[in-house]
């Protein structure tokens, strides 16, 4: 709290002395505005004060601000802006009266002398003089605390984007996600189709080769190789059916659909999933497809030999970590693979990230809103 209040003591009174430079610039530029050759000197100077403002309110009250604006919207902030900085200038000069006052009395007291004057002092005098200086106190550091607060909300007022700009970014941005979902769901179905024209189908042709060989010579052994291509077909269909949407997600939920892909896998994986409430079917098969798709990627490609996969709450955020101790190199690029996992989790308003340095280790995280 002391500290707090220091800072934003020191943060009003260096916006008062930036104030006077601020006022005096615009009072003195305004005729240069009308002339051509000087107004984008003017326009540029009002920028970089600004800048030193935006720098100032981040330094001293944590309030950060774009810096998209123009030298027009700047040179439209520095006057309000100088008027804020010029009140809480008085509010500094009241201070600076308090002190001396305080340090006048504070001689009189030592003298034994009456508040102001000559004569012993009483103890009622002294208690009025108490509590006329504590309601000063007071009403010096609500100005101070009102003056700071004036100056983010004009700083939000001018510098912050519209309400126009920020819908049109949305709309910029959910076209963008959307058009990414687009492509996703098309690497998808284009990995899907590879699976079982590559995977499912060869097996159900090589089926038919051994029992037609069997049908025609009636070979036991020629039987028993069929029946083991079946079962072989039969796993990597489910496979496929796990990577189009685990059905796990509906019946027993994240945390069981995590462990069966561990169970599933081709190395040891652990699960550390310590989500104490149910997430949201959607962001639940977000999560699944992160954790899915880097554990197969870590055993396909790192050579690794332990993957963890780690779901936690971060704050007002989910936190999707899967690490495995593989060679790493691991990037997100091309169409498919990580870069499909993080145009998914971008749809749903998160974060994706790879840490993966040559040598290893992989890190995968994903950071998704708790909704």
């Amino acid at each position: 709290m002391i500290i707090w209040a220091a800072r934003t003591t020191a943060g009003v009174g260096l916006g008062a002395l930036t104030a006077i430079a601020e006022m005096l610039y615009v009072l003195l530029s305004a005729p240069l505005l009308v002339v051509p050759a000087t107004r984008r000197g003017v326009l540029r100077g009002a920028r970089e004060l600004a800048d030193v403002e935006r720098a100032r309110l981040l330094r001293f009250f944590d309030n950060y601000n774009d810096n998209d604006y123009d030298g027009r919207r700047a040179l439209q902030y520095l006057f309000p802006r100088a008027l804020v900085g010029l009140l809480g200038l008085g509010v500094w000069a009241c201070v600076g009266a308090g002190a001396v006052a305080a340090v006048f009395y504070a001689k009189q007291l030592a003298a034994g002398r009456a508040p102001g004057g000559q004569g012993d002092g009483t103890a009622g005098g002294w208690l009025l003089i108490v509590m006329l200086a504590t309601l000063a106190v007071f009403l010096c550091w609500q100005g101070m605390a009102g003056v700071a607060e004036l100056d983010r909300r004009v700083a939000s007022r001018f510098l912050s984007p519209s309400t126009r700009t920020l819908l049109e970014r949305r709309m910029s941005y959910l076209a963008n996600s959307r058009a990414e979902v687009v492509e996703a769901v098309n690497g998808e179905r284009r990995r899907i189709e590879r699976d079982l024209h590559d995977g499912v189908q060869q097996r159900l042709v090589a089926l038919g080769v051994l029992l037609g060989r069997a049908r025609r010579t009636g070979d036991t052994e020629l039987v028993r190789q069929a029946h083991e291509e079946v079962q072989e077909a039969l796993r990597e269909l489910r496979e496929v059916a796990w990577r189009v949407y685990p059905i796990a997600l509906d019946e027993s939920g994240l945390d069981a659909a995590l462990e069966s892909l561990a169970e599933r896998a081709d190395v040891p994986v652990e699960v550390r999933y310590t989500l104490w409430w149910l997430p949201s079917l959607p962001l639940a098969t977000v999560i699944y497809f992160v954790a899915s798709e880097s554990v197969t990627n870590a055993a396909k490609h790192s050579g690794a030999t332990r993957i963890t996969i780690d779901v936690r709450v971060d704050g007002e955020k989910i936190v999707v970590e899967i690490a495995d101790d593989g060679s790493g190199g691991a990037r997100v690029a091309g169409t498919g693979g990580l870069s499909g996992l993080a145009r998914r989790v971008a749809a749903a308003d998160g974060e994706f990230a790879v840490d993966s340095p040559a040598g290893g280790p992989t890190v995968v995280r994903a950071v998704l809103p708790c909704v």
